[in-house]
């Protein structure tokens, strides 16, 4: 029962993990730019998902939805205002870029939201489902069924929609989309909106078992080794990494010393350097002229 119980929360921590790694992984294969601000823009989410609940008092499915729209907006707006102008640039240029827009963030959060950590009341927060020994937290299962629910969504989006499979084709071949009357610097937007929502999502499914904070984008880090795990430029390989590293975590977390926890998700993405450097799906895909 011990295994299982790990094995959950593990999942719930590893599907966060990897909502994080899909918004690294959409950004990349639309301008083949990393942004390492995407924890950090996470943390954003969550706070404003904090002032409409909290401070504005709003219904709970109001402000999911109030969140979801103004970080859509954030997102294409950094896209427009502060990306754009990067695109082509050497890739080092680009990181050093967003992990300023990291700094700059958390900064801004301090400022307006204090560093004290906070939390989001949910209506189904301190709830459990237990079968047997197994106790599981309405919270956990909430973070599990979100998940598949974006995933899903994300699966007919880019296989049914126009606008999803001009995305696709954007992240094909950028020069050949244009010429097909593909709107590449709208489509660039959309990316980051949509990438922007989904760390959204992710920091309000966490929230309720770890409070929030302007720290919290760090996790960040793991998400990026949660998409190389995976392979860089696969959505499903960021699911799979992240669930790798949120099940990997739990059991260091239990079976080994203290501490080895923390680290676990960094020894796993060095074993899969050393042993898979293409990540779990190789498809990081080559651009066709």
């Amino acid at each position: 029962m011990e295994v299982i119980q790990l094995l959950i929360s593990g999942t719930s921590q590893g599907c966060v993990y990897g909502l994080i790694a899909l918004g690294f992984v959409l950004i990349y294969k639309a301008t083949e730019m990393v942004n390492f601000a995407q924890g950090d823009i996470m943390m954003l989410g969550a706070f404003f998902a904090f002032t409409y609940i909290s401070i504005l008092e709003f219904n709970f499915f109001i402000a999911l939805a109030a969140t979801i729209v103004t970080m859509a907006a954030l997102g294409a707006l950094l896209e427009r205002t502060i990306l754009r102008s990067m695109i082509g640039e050497p890739p080092f240029s680009v990181l050093m870029l967003t992990i300023g827009l990291g700094f700059i963030i958390r900064a801004v959060a301090g400022a307006i939201w204090g560093n004290e950590p906070r939390s989001i009341p949910t209506p189904y927060a301190g709830g459990v489902l237990s079968y047997r020994e197994v106790i599981v937290g309405y919270e956990n299962i909430v973070i599990i069924l979100g998940t598949l629910l974006i995933c899903g969504f994300l699966f007919l989006f880019f296989k049914f929609s126009r606008l999803g499979i001009a995305m696709q084709a954007v992240s094909q071949n950028q020069l050949a989309a244009y010429y097909l009357g593909v709107p590449v610097k709208r489509i660039y937007s959309l990316v980051w909106a949509l990438s922007a929502i989904i760390s959204a999502v992710a920091g309000i499914l966490i929230a309720p078992v770890s409070l929030i904070s302007p720290l919290m984008g760090f996790i960040g880090i793991k998400a990026f080794a949660a998409a190389i795990v995976g392979g860089f430029g696969s959505l499903p390989g960021a699911i799979i990494g992240g669930l790798i590293i949120g099940i990997v975590e739990q059991f260091a977390g239990l079976y080994l010393p203290t501490g080895f926890s923390d680290v676990s998700a960094y020894v796993v993405l060095l074993l899969m350097l050393l042993i898979r450097p293409q990540g779990i799906f190789a498809s990081m895909q080559q651009k066709k002229v």
